[in-house]
């Protein structure tokens, strides 16, 4: 019902009309009792209100005659096709039906909400043969940028917790040595108590001075065994780190110049991630089934289209294109009754409009005629007027 409804509405806005524009409830105005007749000016506005109401009045019905031929023509070639021997009607009907069909599985796609943009898809039409290589290298260069991102995040918890470890060594060697100052600082003090002890107070100091020996012996040897242990590991962390900011930087280069690839590629395919190139590539492709299968489909209407019109001119359909549009009328009888239905009454409408402006003509025409008639010596003039006007029609 689409396009009749787009033809309906234009009529009706063009043939609908209330009692006052019609005259239903009043006749046309014009009138000579409105004016003065011994007035020149007022007698000559007069009838050229007559006149041109003549002629609006003419041109409308000339407008609406063309309209009214046309939906009485409309209606004519629905009582042709709804009299059709049943084996011509089928034909119309089967390739209808074929349309309609075509026609919805067109306006689906075209409708579709998920359909790839233009602009998208001769992009992707363009990448066509290198489009899956790159799916292959975006996912490459995507597990390689994972690695080597784990891999810079253990060389930094490593470096930083080799980091740790220096400090701690550099820390227990500078306690060793402080601990070494103060054993040394203890043997000194020990030396001289003993010393006192045995000047003064001719104490017998020999085992003392053994066992501070012994003690201060056994502690230097201890201190400096681990002083030298904690300095051997850290010479070995040190270099140990050295090694891991040497390759930290070796990583760091690599996932540049990765990064720098990823992001070429993304530039490139106009995407954020291999997933959804490949997203996109599977939309192309069957965008592209679909585009083909909607070429066929317009190729096929084109084949219907010819074939229908060709059916109803031969069935003496006037203005068989009109069912392009419209095929559902020939197989739906309820919306061909709908149509029918609405053209009859556009066509008493239109028949009304042009009753009331022949009306509006002749009561012009009568006015101008009774004028002539109740006053004999402006007929001239009221001639004279006339035959002006219809000069500047035709000119």
């Amino acid at each position: 019902m689409a396009f009749w409804s787009k033809w309906f509405t234009f009529w009706k806005k063009k043939t609908e009309y209330t009692a006052e524009e019609t005259g239903e409830a009043q006749e046309p105005v014009l009138s000579r009792s409105s004016i003065y007749v011994r007035d020149g000016m007022q007698r000559e506005r007069f009838i050229k209100s007559c006149l041109e109401q003549i002629r609006d009045a003419e041109n409308e019905i000339t407008d609406l005659s063309g309209e009214y031929g046309q939906v009485t023509s409309y209606l004519t070639d629905m009582e042709e096709i709804e009299a059709l021997p049943p084996e011509e009607k089928s034909v119309i009907t089967e390739t209808a039906e074929k349309i309609t069909a075509y026609v919805r599985e067109r306006d689906d796609y075209q409708e579709r909400p998920d359909r790839m943009s233009d602009a998208r898809f001769h992009q992707m039409e363009r990448l066509a043969r290198e489009a899956e290589e790159g799916i292959g290298k975006l996912e490459e260069a995507e597990e390689y940028h994972a690695m080597v991102k784990s891999d810079l995040s253990k060389l930094a918890g490593e470096r930083h917790a080799f980091g740790y470890r220096k400090s701690e060594l550099k820390s227990s060697i500078l306690n060793l040595r402080g601990m070494l100052i103060i054993c040394c600082f203890a043997f000194i003090t020990c030396l001289i108590m003993l010393y006192l002890l045995q000047t003064y107070l001719r104490m017998d100091t020999g085992a003392g001075y053994m066992l501070t020996g012994a003690v201060i012996a056994i502690s230097v040897f201890v201190i400096y065994m681990r002083y030298t242990d904690n300095t051997k590991e850290l010479r070995m962390v040190e270099k140990t780190i050295n090694k891991l900011i040497l390759l930290q930087n070796r990583v760091k280069i690599r996932y540049v110049n990765n990064a720098n690839l990823l992001d070429y590629l993304y530039t490139k395919y106009k995407v954020e991630s291999a997933d959804e190139l490949r997203e996109i590539w599977e939309s192309y492709c069957r965008e592209k089934d679909e585009r083909e299968r909607l070429k066929e489909l317009h190729a096929e209407l084109a084949e219907l289209y010819t074939r229908l019109v060709k059916a109803l001119r031969e069935c003496r359909v006037r203005d068989p294109e009109i069912w392009l549009n419209q095929t559902e009328a020939l197989t739906n009888r309820n919306e061909m009754v709908e149509i029918r239905h609405s053209l009859i009454q556009q066509r008493q409408k239109l028949r009304k409009q042009m009753e009331y402006n022949e009306r509006l003509a002749e009561h012009a025409q009568s006015e101008i005629r009774s004028f002539a008639e109740d006053y004999p010596q402006y007929k001239s003039e009221i001639m004279d007027l006339v035959d002006e006007f219809e000069r500047q029609q035709n000119a």
